[in-house]
C-alpha cells in the first residue's frame, strides 16, 4: 500500500498556520475512532474532549516530527496539525507536566470563518452525556510494568504507531511543505536544512576521517561539549512561577554536563544553547513526566523549571513543528531583578 502526502488525499482540508477552525463535537469525533480510541494509531485523548466545539488558529501544521522515542530521524504525519493555545495538561495521565503540544486531526476539525455563527449546542448533544470519556479514559493505561508499576498511554508515547514512516533528510518535499503550510519562512527553512547538512558532515566526518580534520571536534551545530567530568554539580534556587530569571552563558552550562550532555540525568540540547542569556519568567516547577518509551511515570529528585515562552523551534533540527518546552535544571539559570 501507497501511503499519501498530508493533505493530498481526497477530502484533506489542506490546512495552512493561522486558518480558523472548530473542534467538531464528541458524537462526530467518536465517528471516527476506533475501538481503541484512535485514528490512524493516533489516540485522541481525554484533555482533548474540553476543547470540543471550540474555534482555534492552526499554530503549525503536524506533517512531519522527531523521533524522541527510537532516535530514528524525521518521521512522516499524516494529516494533522497543532493548534493555538491547545497543549496537554496531563490530567488524565497522572499530573504529567511535560504540557505536549496535541495532535489534531483533519477528521476531527472543520474549517470556519472566524466571523461566522457558532455551532449552537443541541438538546440531542446535552442528552447524549460523554459517551467517549469512559473509552478514552481506558485507553490512557497501558499493561502495567514489572511489580505492578502504572504505565500510561498518551500521544506522545505512541508516535511511533501514528508516523510509521521515516522521512529521509533528502526528501525536498518537507521543505517544501514547511514553506507552504506557513510553519516557517524561507531564510528558517534554508538555515534549518543548512544546520542539518552540516550536521550530517559532522556525523561522517567522526566516522571516516582522522581527528585531526574534524571542524570544532566533530561536534553538531551549536558546539556543545559538556566540561563537568563523571559527576556533575547542582544548585538550588528555589526558583518559583513568575520570578524573572536569566539563562546563563553557555560556557557557564558547559561547565555543569558530562560527555553525555547531562546534569544530574537531565540533558541540554544544542537548541536550548540559543536561549543563553534569555530573560523569561518561570512558569513552572516540574516534579512529573511521561518516559515516552515506556510510559512509567518519573518522578524528579531534582525539580526541572520550565520558562514561559520558550519552546524548542526545531531551528537545529530540520524544522520540527513538534515545539517541546524544555526543561531548565536551576543551576542553568540565575536570577535578575524585577524592572523598576
Amino acid at each position: 500500500m501507497t501511503l499519501q502526502r498530508a493533505g493530498t488525499g481526497p477530502g484533506a482540508l489542506n490546512l495552512r498556520v493561522g486558518e480558523t477552525v472548530e473542534v467538531l463535537g464528541e458524537a462526530e469525533i467518536m465517528a471516527t475512532l476506533d475501538e481503541r480510541g484512535e485514528l490512524d494509531a493516533l489516540p485522541f485523548m481525554p484533555e482533548m474532549l474540553a476543547f470540543c466545539g471550540r474555534r482555534l488558529t492552526v499554530h503549525k501544521v503536524a506533517h512531519k516530527l522527531c523521533d524522541t522515542i527510537g532516535s530514528s530521524g524525521m518521521r512522516r504525519m499524516e494529516r494533522a496539525v497543532h493548534l493555538t493555545g491547545a497543549r496537554c495538561d496531563g490530567q488524565a495521565h497522572g499530573g504529567c507536566q511535560t504540557a505536549c503540544q496535541f495532535y489534531w486531526k483533519e477528521s476531527w476539525l472543520k474549517r470556519v470563518d472566524p466571523d461566522s455563527p457558532r455551532t449552537p449546542v443541541t438538546e440531542h448533544d446535552l442528552a447524549a452525556g460523554r459517551p467517549l470519556l469512559p473509552i478514552l479514559q481506558a485507553a490512557t493505561r497501558k499493561e502495567p510494568g514489572p511489580g505492578g508499576e502504572e504505565r500510561f498511554s498518551c500521544q506522545a508515547t505512541e508516535l511511533l504507531r501514528a508516523a510509521p514512516t521515516c522521512l529521509p533528510f533528502k526528501d525536498v518535499g518537507q521543505y517544501v511543505a514547511d514553506v507552504r503550510t506557513g510553519n516557517v519562512g524561507v531564510l528558517w527553512m534554508l538555515r534549518s536544512f543548512l544546520v542539518g547538512l552540516f550536521n550530517r558532515f559532522q556525523q561522517a566526518s567522526r566516522r571516516l576521517l582522522p581527528r585531526w580534520l574534524w571542524i570544532r571536534g566533530g561536534l553538531r551545530w551549536g558546539f556543545v561539549r559538556g566540561k563537568a567530568g563523571p559527576t556533575t554539580p547542582t544548585r538550588t534556587l528555589d526558583l518559583r512561577p513568575g520570578e524573572l530569571v536569566r539563562v546563563r552563558s553557555k560556557e557557564e552550562i558547559l561547565q555543569t554536563l558530562n560527555d553525555d550532555l547531562l546534569n544530574r540525568g537531565m540533558g541540554f540540547e544544542e537548541e536550548m544553547s540559543r536561549y543563553c542569556g534569555h530573560v523569561a519568567r518561570v512558569s513552572a516547577r516540574v516534579e512529573r513526566c511521561l518516559d515516552e518509551k515506556t510510559g512509567r511515570m518519573l518522578q524528579m529528585k531534582n525539580p526541572c523549571i520550565v520558562l514561559e515562552g520558550v519552546i524548542c523551534a526545531g531551528a537545529y533540527n530540520v524544522s520540527c513543528p513538534r515545539e517541546f518546552v524544555p526543561f531548565w535544571r536551576e543551576i542553568w539559570l540565575e536570577r535578575v531583578e524585577e524592572p523598576s
